[in-house]
Order: structure tokens, then C-alpha cells, then sequence
């Protein structure tokens, strides 16, 4: 058979391997050149293909190159650990990319790609895989498949795996049946942050954060990394994920996260992971009242101390409030109203877009290694580093919240530089809101319901040298009933008017049950989605589901099977509209309390024409843009992110209530939590579902 685009994604199957055992339900191998294999293989080329021809139903042919210089990619050993976080880690991978973005044609990139398969780190391989075909004009449609299906001893008990290897020796592909994950693996209720491990350790969320860093890498050529806004996107993404998680705390009896400041003292929350870290080791574990200390570790080149994080700290508040920068030839640039956010990003992350890396470091990814190798600074005992330094997993452990609160904090005070909005950047002519709701089938006005669903991913893709078939986990998530936003909006012109519909929610109190101030409250403000209207003269109905929200991907985009979902026939696949950025649509609502937990819906129409971005309409995935922009195009929205959020307050604002303008509105919702699991149906039947469970159990 001849290749197709789509024969590439093959690479991503049982990354351990080789790439000439045949790859995925459809039993398909690749035919390599005998110099291609492993050196210790060569001599033995056709007894290895042979012995598998029995089970390979098709060959993909892989082209002979002349191969390019692959000694940088190659330093990193196949099995240590992989870290973006890293600098050593980073440079090996932008080589890497730059050579698979460097090849002339398709074959040639799958030709490199096969080659460097079995060769090159797997982890490193599949991230560097992941963004070049992202990347490449030839493949960037191409579905990249979920990490959870490819390395899912990032994600689950590791006690899983035998038992999952146990169910597919054992027992035919057709008879199966799914693997509980517990609920509780990695702490008891004696740890008061365990009450909302369901939500840090959920794979979707971390599988989100990890798709987010592929889409926008730190390290590789500019012109992949120099993406529109992204600075300013990395403050966006990451201080709406702190805005959730303090939600989340909240809805379980949680004080809000205490921003990690000092570095000299011990760090109270201990972490266990549970989890494999490659092949040989567990992910190690952070008890409570580990210390940081300065790090001298050779076998990542990774020196130094936690003097130098304290220097580019202080560094970077100095550029904040004076108001400038210094660039590489010492000249003092200024941190503009609207683009000094972008470049504050870049320098906090740091990526290569960091305008002086000599002055101020790499603050964000080390401060993620720091606290990674706190068990073994100096390298020691040999000890990889745990789970904070993957993107991959970092979001599982607490203390990920408090870095991540001190950045955004280092954020939050650039904006409290700026000037506050005046009524006139706030207001749109003419447009009044008299009313919002939100409904949900078969409930009270303003009531969204959560509770648990159990649903199954499949281990089989990461699974190598086990027989083929599914082998189901099931995890138990939270969920919610879908429901409907019901704007009414006067339009007073003698002309429709666009305008951009602006959905928030805040919750109203705080952990002592006394109601936020609104200087609190806007800090807290979770964006529920974005989207452009055309008010036509008189009053105007608005009606937006849940499940449409610009920061959401659906679940089957989230757990996707590529052997299932792919279109049927040659290319097709290319077509295929299935975005892997994105926060998890089931995720999308707090859990609330079983008794009601009260938030603020706010809902704001701006002015398009202060929104508007003048560019072509996008193809290919539009999901999730207020997270993960869109592909090849500028960020879809003019106004600062965050918008109207993002500032200092006006001096006459003390409550959400004194922000109020005509173009705006606020309600309260409820929240009601029920400990419940439920099976999870089409995202259209659920309100249905809790509905009849709720009558059954009366």
C-alpha cells in the first residue's frame, strides 16, 4: 500500500515498541530500511520482519534519506525522564523540531520521524512529534491523540497496570471488562487537600495543560513560537485555572490558596503521586515540610540556587513599577498599557521570546524544577525529578497553586499599574439588559446541578507488548446537567448593533461566609464563554448552551480514540475538526455543596467595535478559543483578557453591584452538589438522567 498523511499518527501506538510491530486495530507495521533498525538489529533485519508478518495486515513504506545530524536529539538517554521545564530538556526538543519542520516533503518527514522512533527519548519523541505536526502546512490538521492513551502511567494508579496487562493476556479483546480506578489512591481525608484531589488529579484538566504548552511551545523556531498574544495567554490560561481551583476549595470548606511567597521555608503539603515515572521508576514523593534548596544536578545541567530565583523576582517587580524593561543592548523599553502584558508573560515563562534572559532568568521553569528536585537536589540518591516538572503532570500537586498564585500575582500588580476603566471603555451606546437567567431542564430558575459520572479510557495505545484489543480504566469524574443562558437585551439604536456577549461567575462569599468585596470578587471571575451577537432595534432574546462555551472541548475531544473517530477512507482524517486544547466541557461548573453553594452570574454585552479583530474566518477547530486562541489566526477578541476584570477598580466601586452599568447585568445561581454517580449518556440526556435518578431515589 501506498502512505498517507495519516499513517504518521501510527508513531504514537505503544511508544516502547518497535516500529515494526504492527501498530494499532488495524494491525499496521512499517516497512524500514534494514540501516533504519536499531544497530543491534541490523544483522538480524529480515528474521525480525518476518517474524511478524503473520499479524501485519498492510505495511506503510518508509522512504530512504540521507539523514541530518541527530547527535543533539540523541544526548537525552531513552530512558531518563523528559521536562519542558528543563533548559537542557528544551534545547534537545527545539532541535529536534526544527529538523521534522525542516523536512522538504511528507515522506521525508515520516522517513526522519520512523528513523528517530526507536532511537530518540520516547517522551521527548512524542512531544517533538506532536508539535511538528501541529505545525507542518502538510499535517497540521492531522488529531493529535490524547497523552492519557499514550503514556497513561502519567494519569493512573500505577497498581492498574499489572491487573490491565493481567485482563488482555488473559482475556479475549471482546470480553473485557473496564478497570476500576479508585477514587482515593494518593491520600486519605487526614489530608484536608485531598478534598479536592478529584479535581487537581483529573485527567482532562492535565491533560488540557499539557495540550496548551504543545500548542504554545517555549523553545523551537520563532516563527512557531512567536504566536499572537502569548505572553499575555500564558497569564490568561494559568490565572483562570487558579480562578477554578479557588472556586473548587471553596465549594469543599477550603480557605483560598496561599500564594507560595517565601522560598526559605518548609512547604506544609506533602504530595504522593502514585504514579509511574517511565519505565524503571515511581514518580517520587514530596513529604510535608520539604525545604527547597540550591540545585546542582549534572545528569540535567541544571545549576542553580534559590538566590537567582529571588534576583529575577526581583527583578521583574522592579520592570513592573518602573515601567520598563531592559533588552539585550541595555536600553530601557517601556511595558506598554496594552502589549506590556505580553512581554511580562514571555519573561516570567521565560520562553525564547523573553526579551533579556541575563537579566531575568527563567523564573516560572525553574521555580517548577526547584520544587521538583527538593528530594534530591544534588542528585544523590539518583532520583528523578517528581511530578511538578512535567507539564503533563503538575497540576496534580497542591503546591502547583501556590507558585501559580504567586505568578499571577506578579501579574496582578503590572495591572494594578494601569489605568482603571472609564465608564466610556465599559459602556455600549444605546444597549440595556433587563434580564438574565440561567435554565436548566426539570429544575428551579438559576440552579446548575453536579454530581459524579464513571467513564472509560482506553490504556491499550500505551500499553506495548501486551495482545491488542481495548483495555478499558474507569474513573469516576465530576459532571454536570447542561443548561442554558437566557439573556434579554434592548437595543435603543435605530440600527442593529454587534456585540460581544461576556459570561462570568464568581463565587459570592468567602471562606468566613462573609459576602467578597468586589476588589476579592473580580479576581475570582471564571470565564464561562464569549461569543458575537447581532442586536437588531427593539428587544432581543439571547439564548447559549453550556455545552457551546468558547473555553470548553467536548468529552470526545478530550478521550478520543483515533482508530474510532477518524473518517472513513484515504485523507479524510485531515478533516477531522477534533480540538486536544481545550478545558473539559464535564468540568466546566464548580461542584458546589450538597446544600447550594451561591455564585454571582454576571453577564456583560461590549461593543464590537471595540472587540473586533479583522482577520479571516478560521477553519479547522474554533473550540476553546478563550484558552488556546486559534490556530494560525490572531486571538479572536481586541480587548485585554480578562476583559472588563483585568484592572484596578474605580474608586467608587466597592461590591459587584456599584460596577454595574446598563450594558451589564448580575444574578445569583446556585450550585447543588448531589453525591451521586451517574452513567454518562449523550451530553444532551444528562439533565434528563439526574432527573430520573433524583425521582428514583425518593
Amino acid at each position: 500500500m501506498g502512505s498517507k498523511k495519516s499513517d504518521i499518527l501510527y508513531l504514537f501506538d505503544r511508544p516502547a515498541e518497535p516500529v515494526y510491530v504492527p501498530k494499532g486495530e488495524n494491525k499496521v507495521a512499517f516497512d524500514v530500511p534494514a540501516n533504519y533498525l536499531p544497530e543491534s538489529r541490523q544483522q538480524m533485519a529480515p528474521a525480525i520482519v518476518n517474524r511478524f508478518a503473520d499479524d501485519t495486515s498492510s505495511k506503510v513504506p518508509v522512504k530512504q534519506i540521507s539523514l541530518p545530524d541527530l547527535s543533539v536529539p540523541l544526548q537525552l538517554g531513552r530512558r531518563e525522564p523528559f521536562s519542558l521545564f528543563i533548559p537542557k530538556h528544551r534545547k534537545l526538543a527545539a532541535r529536534l523540531i526544527d529538523i521534522f519542520l525542516g523536512m522538504q516533503t511528507f515522506d521525508d518527514f515520516l522517513s526522519v520521524a520512523v528513523y528517530c522512533r526507536d532511537r530518540v527519548n520516547p517522551e521527548m519523541f512524542v512531544y517533538v512529534l506532536s508539535v511538528a505536526i501541529l505545525n507542518r502546512p502538510d499535517t497540521k490538521d492531522l488529531p493529535i491523540p490524547p497523552l492519557s492513551e499514550i503514556f497513561p502511567d502519567k494519569y493512573i494508579d500505577s497498581g492498574i497496570f499489572a491487573r490491565a496487562r493481567e485482563e488482555a493476556n488473559v482475556v479475549p479483546a471482546g470480553s473485557r471488562e473496564p478497570i476500576e480506578i479508585p477514587r482515593d489512591y494518593t491520600a486519605s481525608d487526614l489530608d484536608e487537600e485531598h478534598r479536592v484531589a478529584y479535581w487537581r488529579e483529573d485527567i482532562g484538566i492535565n491533560l488540557h495543560h499539557w495540550h496548551w504548552h504543545l500548542v504554545y511551545p517555549a523553545e523551537a523556531d520563532i516563527k512557531i513560537v512567536k504566536k499572537d498574544r502569548r505572553g499575555e495567554l500564558f497569564y490568561y490560561m494559568h490565572h483562570q485555572i487558579q480562578s477554578r481551583y479557588n472556586a473548587e476549595r471553596l465549594s469543599n470548606r477550603l480557605g483560598r490558596v496561599k500564594r507560595f511567597l517565601n522560598w526559605r521555608e518548609s512547604i506544609p503539603e506533602g504530595y504522593f503521586p502514585k504514579l509511574v515515572a517511565g519505565s524503571l521508576n515511581i514518580w517520587p514523593a514530596r513529604p510535608a515540610s520539604a525545604v527547597l534548596k540550591d540545585i546542582n544536578r549534572p545528569v540535567d545541567q541544571l545549576y542553580f540556587d534559590i538566590q537567582d530565583l529571588e534576583r529575577w523576582r526581583d527583578r521583574i517587580y522592579e520592570a513592573i513599577h518602573t515601567g520598563v524593561y531592559i533588552s539585550p543592548c541595555g536600553e530601557r523599553k517601556p511595558l506598554t498599557e496594552f502589549d506590556g502584558i505580553d512581554m511580562l508573560g514571555n519573561i516570567i515563562e521565560a520562553s525564547i521570546l523573553s526579551p533579556n534572559q541575563n537579566i531575568y532568568g527563567d523564573l516560572h521553569n525553574l521555580c517548577h524544577m526547584a520544587i521538583s528536585c527538593c528530594h534530591d537536589p544534588d542528585h544523590r540518591y539518583l532520583e528523578p525529578f517528581s511530578i511538578m516538572g512535567s507539564s503533563a503532570t503538575a497540576m496534580r500537586d497542591p503546591i502547583f497553586y501556590r507558585l501559580h498564585g504567586f505568578i499571577d500575582h506578579v501579574f496582578l500588580e503590572h495591572k494594578n499599574t494601569l489605568p482603571e476603566y472609564d465608564l466610556q471603555q465599559l459602556s455600549f451606546p444605546g444597549v440595556i439588559i433587563t434580564d438574565i437567567a440561567v435554565q436548566t431542564p426539570n429544575q428551579p430558575a438559576n440552579q446548575i446541578s453536579t454530581f459524579w459520572t464513571k467513564s472509560d479510557v482506553d490504556l491499550s495505545r500505551g500499553l506495548d507488548f501486551t495482545p491488542r484489543g481495548p483495555v478499558l480504566a474507569r474513573f469516576t469524574h465530576l459532571n454536570h446537567t447542561d443548561f442554558t443562558y437566557r439573556i434579554v437585551a434592548d437595543n435603543r439604536n435605530n440600527a442593529p448593533r454587534r456585540g460581544t456577549v461576556r459570561i462570568f461567575i464568581a463565587p459570592k462569599q468567602d471562606e468566613r461566609g462573609l459576602p467578597f468585596v468586589f476588589r476579592d470578587q473580580k479576581e475570582l471571575m471564571i470565564e464561562m464563554d464569549k461569543f458575537t451577537v447581532l442586536l437588531k432595534p427593539g428587544t432581543n432574546i439571547i439564548e447559549r448552551k453550556s455545552t457551546e462555551s468558547s473555553v470548553t472541548i467536548p468529552f470526545e475531544s478530550t478521550f478520543r480514540n483515533l482508530d474510532v473517530n477518524k473518517p472513513i477512507g484515504g485523507d479524510n482524517l485531515e478533516q477531522s475538526n477534533f480540538c486536544g486544547c481545550g478545558w473539559p466541557q464535564y468540568m466546566l461548573v464548580p461542584k458546589g455543596k450538597e446544600e447550594g453553594f451561591r455564585m454571582d452570574l454576571f453577564i456583560m454585552i461590549s461593543d464590537y467595535t471595540g472587540d473586533a479583530v479583522e482577520q479571516d474566518e478560521p477553519t479547522g477547530c474554533k473550540d476553546a478559543a478563550s484558552f488556546c486562541g486559534l490556530r494560525d489566526r490572531k486571538y479572536p477578541d481586541a480587548r485585554p483578557m480578562g476583559f472588563p476584570f483585568d484592572r484596578r477598580v474605580r474608586t467608587d466601586v466597592r461590591t459587584l453591584s456599584d460596577f454595574l452599568i446598563s450594558n451589564m447585568a448580575v444574578t445569583q445561581i446556585n450550585i447543588l452538589h448531589t453525591d451521586t454517580i451517574l452513567p454518562r449518556m449523550r451530553s444532551e440526556n444528562m439533565s434528563d438522567t439526574l432527573t430520573k435518578s433524583a425521582k428514583s431515589d425518593d
